[in-house]
């Protein structure tokens, strides 16, 4: 529940609800080793000195 509520808020910020919209950024990784095979990413928002970002 509480990623839905967070990308709830990404997503009405990224909409320009409340001014120009903002053009979210995304990473992703894949990285391999001898524990196995590994994913991970994060999107984030960033508008004047705010800055706001979710990794997994």
């Amino acid at each position: 529940m509480r990623i839905a509520a967070i990308l709830g808020v990404l997503a009405l910020a990224g909409c320009g609800a409340d001014g120009d919209p903002v053009r979210p950024s995304y990473t992703a990784s894949l990285s391999g080793g001898s524990n196995g095979v590994t994913l991970g990413g994060g999107v984030g928002l960033r508008k004047g000195p705010f800055s706001l970002g979710l990794g997994f």
